[in-house]
């Protein structure tokens, strides 16, 4: 269905909400192969296991897998039947503290052969990302540099998105104002 994106623009919340959402809490997927998914989380992104609940609390089995002092991250469902068909879930995303953590989970990636997607800066928001898929085909990224919206609200022009279709082509055009130097330069590759 078409839509106006003037219109969706207006949209705004309510003054008297009398709640305000922090941040995203969790995610809960579903998984094929419980066991292979829970070794992708902790082996391959390091995340740490925080509880398990057995089939007989939940068909299927729950992990509940941790990346900071929060209880869960991310929540394993097992029993899902296939891989996933991507149509609800477009991605989610990984913030890490540096650049180079960026370029580091890269060569992670393609060590553990997990299939990577797409790298380089996208548009909107000018992160430097990685995107992959974990073994049931949920599409993740991990990420540093998103713009951060000021109280004024204005965000960063399109002239100034600067996309790219690999890590290096994100360094070598940064958008204005984003410093994209690296701890450790020996990360780049070079073809």
């Amino acid at each position: 269905m078409p839509f106006d994106p003037t219109e969706l623009k207006g949209l705004r919340p309510p003054r008297d909400l009398p709640f305000r959402i922090r941040k995203l809490g969790h995610i809960v997927l579903r998984a094929s192969d419980l066991r292979r998914s829970v070794a992708f989380y902790t082996q391959v992104l390091g995340f740490e296991i925080s509880d398990i609940y057995p089939d007989e609390m939940v068909p299927g089995g729950m992990v509940f897998l941790r990346c900071n002092p929060d209880h869960h991250g991310v929540a394993l469902v097992g029993g899902m039947p296939g891989p996933s068909e991507k149509r609800e879930l477009h991605h989610f995303a990984f913030e890490v503290a540096t650049l180079d953590e960026v370029f580091l989970a890269r060569k992670r990636l393609r060590e553990q052969g997990v299939p990577i997607v797409f790298e380089g800066r996208r548009r909107a928001g000018v992160q430097l990302a990685v995107e992959f898929l974990d073994p049931d085909g949920h599409h993740l990224e991990i990420y540093w540099g998103l713009d951060q919206v000021g109280p004024d609200g204005r965000v960063r022009p399109k002239s100034e998105w600067r996309e790219a279709h690999t890590l290096e082509e994100a360094l070598d055009n940064p958008p204005p104002g984003q410093s994209v130097q690296l701890a450790d330069p020996s990360l780049v590759e070079r073809r």
